[in-house]
């Protein structure tokens, strides 16, 4: 499938998916730089279900909370880069997500089965409270140690001082 939507066509697509009985998992996350642990999660979370949607943050969001620096890619760079991806079949493109509300109401049209996380995801808490809304289940998995795109940042920024 290999598909960047919008929220605005979550609906019709989303319809389909359902009415063919698929089992949607759901990730969601920055994916700036793509890694062998976006990778690893992104694989094991496509073994969970019958597709992956990726639910992609926008630039201005990345922005406060990574810091001015952040995003290295623009949204629309990362949502390529992901839909090439075998693991990802569907990429949605998240506008400014106002409060906690916005994004329940977009996980409620979605209804996936499953919502994957990493362990140690500082949103876990939301992404439980969003499967309690929608009858889905919460999948933890495993992080492969020192893979973050945080890290490369960093380390890219001190070998370009060097």
């Amino acid at each position: 499938m290999n598909t960047i939507i919008s929220a605005r066509d979550v609906s019709k697509t989303i319809n389909k998916l359902h009415d063919q009985k698929k089992k949607i998992v759901v990730v969601g996350g920055c994916f700036d730089i793509l890694h062998i642990g976006h990778i690893y999660f992104l694989q094991r979370a496509k073994s969970l279900g019958d597709l992956v949607i990726v639910l992609l943050e926008d630039d201005k969001t990345i922005m406060g909370s990574k810091g001015v620096s952040r995003p290295i890619y623009i949204q629309k760079d990362r949502a390529k880069v992901l839909s090439e991806l075998r693991s990802v079949d569907i990429v949605l493109l998240l506008g400014k997500m106002e409060n906690d509300t916005s994004y329940d109401t977009l996980v409620k049209k979605i209804k996936p089965a499953i919502i994957a996380a990493t362990f140690g995801d500082p949103y876990l808490h939301h992404k439980i409270r969003q499967a309690k809304l929608t009858g889905a289940q919460v999948i933890q998995i495993k992080k492969i140690k020192d893979s973050s795109t945080s890290n490369i940042a960093t380390l890219l920024a001190k070998k370009n001082t060097l």
